[in-house]
């Protein structure tokens, strides 16, 4: 059994005033994620967006995440709690974020920002993509920080008791998703970015290898503890997960099947 090593949650406090890693973690996924956006944009021959509308997308997309990420917590979650406490719909700081609820979110911003500035959805959303597990890796380890959403009772060797956790040694899963959900949902999209086959192929890679690797964590995971399991053996992650993997593998036969349609027209239209 491994220590756990009970970081305080609170980075830096003065008085009422708290810098807790939680927010850190959150401001630093979006400038990195900015970083590497505009890393992109400056290699392409003509850039997809300006610096000024880059600096508006982010804008929107810091909303929507976190708007999307606390209403699909509450939806998804605990829907009942936060109807007798409405007033604990606010209280972000007493945790509850959802990622498949940010996730939507952050579609919703960046749907209505292509549309308003005419910009092709599926190319923007290939370009932000590749950042998000970024901040996924980041946010995994402020949850361990905070010694939340940790995993199942376990008997290996670098299981760890956590405070909230009980006296049982628990799966640190929260690493599990910082590495998978983080450093290796990057990697494969990193290393497809100068390949793509079409529009909107990272974004369906992003959708399937993510739900891939949460339902796998799932069974390390322990589940919430106001629902547990949806049926006796499903958590709500993993039927959320499958829906992205739905969403990515039907992103890429669309996108396949109007590809196919171009080139057959292209094809009838010369000589």
């Amino acid at each position: 059994m491994l220590p756990y090593p009970n970081i305080d949650p609170v980075l830096i406090g003065f008085g009422p005033l708290q810098i807790r890693w939680y927010g850190l973690m959150y401001l630093l996924g979006f400038l990195f994620s900015y970083l590497v956006v505009r890393y992109q944009l400056a290699r392409q021959k003509s850039p997809l967006l300006s610096k000024d509308q880059l600096l508006d997308l982010y804008f929107y997309l810091v909303l929507g995440l976190i708007l999307g990420a606390r209403l699909g917590y509450v939806l998804f979650y605990n829907l009942k709690e936060y109807w007798q406490h409405p007033l604990e719909l606010v209280a972000v700081w007493h945790g509850g974020m959802s990622f498949h609820g940010g996730l939507l979110g952050v579609l919703l911003a960046v749907w209505w920002y292509c549309r308003k500035n005419r910009i092709s959805l599926l190319a923007l959303g290939d370009l932000i993509i590749v950042t998000a597990p970024i901040g996924l890796g980041l946010g995994r380890l402020a949850n361990f920080i905070n010694g939340e959403l940790f995993g199942r009772v376990t008997s290996v060797p670098w299981g760890m008791i956590f405070p909230q956790g009980g006296p049982w040694p628990r799966h640190p899963s929260q690493l599990y998703e910082a590495f998978l959900e983080g450093g290796v949902l990057f990697f494969l999209l990193w290393i497809h970015k100068s390949r793509k086959a079409f529009s909107g192929i990272l974004v369906s890679y992003f959708l399937i290898w993510y739900g891939l690797f949460r339902i796998l964590v799932e069974f390390f995971r322990e589940p919430d503890v106001q629902i547990g399991y949806l049926w006796g053996f499903l958590t709500m992650g993993q039927l959320l997960s499958v829906l992205m993997i739905l969403a990515g593998f039907s992103l890429v036969v669309c996108r396949r099947g109007e590809k196919t349609t171009q080139g057959e027209r292209q094809r009838q239209k010369s000589p």
